[in-house]
């Protein structure tokens, strides 16, 4: 059952349960005490009478409702439903969480989905209960209090890296919200021993969560000299706004996930933590989506031995891109040495806390000399070359906030993109959870494994009986190829993750 469908009797029966599935999916607005929570608070559970539920918390700000001070409604993951909608409510929150709004303002926005700055408004306002701009500063606000609570930012960073113009107007927002002072909410902050000006925090995540399998998805693709994949950790180097950022996302001996990070501008922070959570798929409903495809008796011993399967997305559009084109019918290890020669001779250097890195190379010098040291047949070459000018140019801008069918046709019309790398492409970049690749090789071979249909027509037919849960279905696929279950079975389970709240 999707969020948006349940009635309110459901979301009432969530609330009385305390049940933190939902967490981060709806907020509970209590009239009678003009503050509103997320569904697990372990408050006594308000009279129906008096409950409003809310999609966003920015709506309840917006209808005047305050942040509980004691379950910290923000404090959560974000709803699912920002990765498996489509329509133009999903597409600009994501966009928004990428900090379209606070770079380039409503109109930004509205330009970057196709409507007039006052439709959107609109639009956004009938669906979600606030317009852009407060859902902008609803984002921020939660930035803010991750910051406040989980690192040793003096109050004008946390302002700056959250997005605020002001100090006074990241003051009265913060006040507004959570009914509490920065200076009264830093006094929450969890003690560290992070090494000061580093920011290091807990990055919230619904369980069961598959850190085996995603750390070794991120080990297998890792670019040489770009990322660096080890079993309970993934660190690069990223382009942002502001300049060069590196992070690294580990999990610490309690289980939980932390992010450590250096940026050239801290205004880059709240962006990055977005594209992580999108990276390593932190806001899916993996309760959700292991009912949905456990219900299939050929998909249920897969579900039962990786039960949280999560689907890595791509921290840079134009990068994926690239990244899908030279990896198209060549092996992982192949792509890597590519990749690695490309950026080894394209990329910036900089330093990271590991020692020497590069960028990924722009799409411009992909463009300029990709020709002079990409290896392989001509057609391939010049088709990667001419992706990258098309996206150097502008004439070919690919974003987490795009229509998925548009940007399919988008990428089919250029030479050398096939049904595969476009498809790819919008499962990485848009984390679209509905996408099926039937042609590919390690996808088919654990079909095989798994007793359903291996080729191309058949896996295709039969998969429509899982939609809208391709892409999840793809992913165990990919990890009951034997390739992958080899590298599994030598990586050590984790231990259980704490309750990091």
């Amino acid at each position: 059952m999707t969020i948006a469908a349940m009635t309110f009797d459901e979301r009432y029966r969530a609330i009385d349960a305390r049940d933190a599935r939902f967490d981060g999916q709806f907020v509970t607005a209590v009239h009678s005490t003009g503050i509103y929570c997320r569904p697990s608070c372990p408050a006594r559970t308000p009279k129906a009478a008096n409950v409003t539920f809310f999609p966003t918390s920015a709506a309840a700000h917006e209808a005047g409702f305050r942040a509980c001070k004691r379950c910290l409604p923000e404090a959560t993951p974000g709803s699912p439903q920002w990765n498996l909608r489509g329509d133009v409510a999903g597409r600009a929150m994501r966009l928004i969480a990428d900090g379209v709004v606070d770079r380039d303002g409503v109109p930004g926005l509205a330009e970057r989905l196709g409507y007039s700055d006052r439709h959107l408004t609109r639009l956004l306002t009938a669906e979600l209960g606030a317009g852009p701009l407060a859902l902008a500063r609803a984002h921020r606000a939660h930035t803010a209090r991750t910051l406040l609570v989980d690192t040793d930012l003096s109050m004008p960073d946390v302002a700056f890296a959250a997005g605020f113009g002001s100090i006074r107007q990241f003051n009265d927002t913060m006040t507004e919200v959570f009914a509490l002072s920065p200076t009264e909410l830093r006094a929450r902050r969890r003690r560290t021993s992070a090494t000061p000006g580093r920011i290091d925090l807990v990055l919230p995540v619904r369980e069961p969560f598959d850190a085996v399998g995603l750390f070794g998805w991120m080990r297998a693709h890792a670019i040489p000299g770009v990322e660096t994949g080890e079993m309970t950790s993934f660190a690069r180097t990223i382009r942002l706004d502001g300049g060069p950022a590196w992070f690294e996302v580990r999990q610490d001996s309690a289980g939980r996930l932390r992010l450590r990070a250096e940026l050239a501008s801290l205004r880059d922070l709240a962006p990055l933590i977005a594209r992580v959570r999108r990276l390593f798929d932190l806001d899916a409903d993996p309760t959700a989506i292991d009912a949905a495809l456990s219900g299939h008796p050929e998909l249920r011993s897969l579900v039962q031995r990786i039960p949280g399967v999560r689907l890595p997305a791509a921290m840079d559009a134009d990068e994926m891109l690239i990244r899908a084109m030279i990896g198209q019918q060549i092996s992982v290890a192949s792509a890597r040495t590519v990749t690695g020669r490309l950026a080894a001779a394209l990329g910036e250097p900089v330093e990271s806390p590991s020692g020497p890195a590069v960028l990924f190379p722009t799409a411009a010098a992909i463009a300029e000399r990709g020709g002079d040291v990409l290896r392989g047949p001509g057609a391939r070459i010049r088709a990667i070359v001419g992706a990258a000018a098309a996206l150097a140019d502008g004439s070919l801008r690919l974003s987490p906030g795009d229509d998925t069918l548009e940007q399919r046709e988008r990428l089919l019309a250029l030479p050398g993109i096939g049904p595969w790398t476009a498809d790819y492409v919008r499962m990485r970049v848009l984390g679209d959870p509905d996408v099926l690749l039937p042609g590919d090789v390690a996808a088919r071979a654990g079909a095989a494994a798994a007793g359903i249909p291996s080729d191309a027509t058949g896996l295709t037919a039969w998969s429509t009986r899982v939609a809208p849960w391709r892409s999840y279905l793809m992913a165990h696929l990919w990890y009951a190829a034997p390739v992958t279950q080899a590298w599994r079975a030598a990586t050590p389970e984790p231990s259980p993750r704490k309750d990091d709240r």
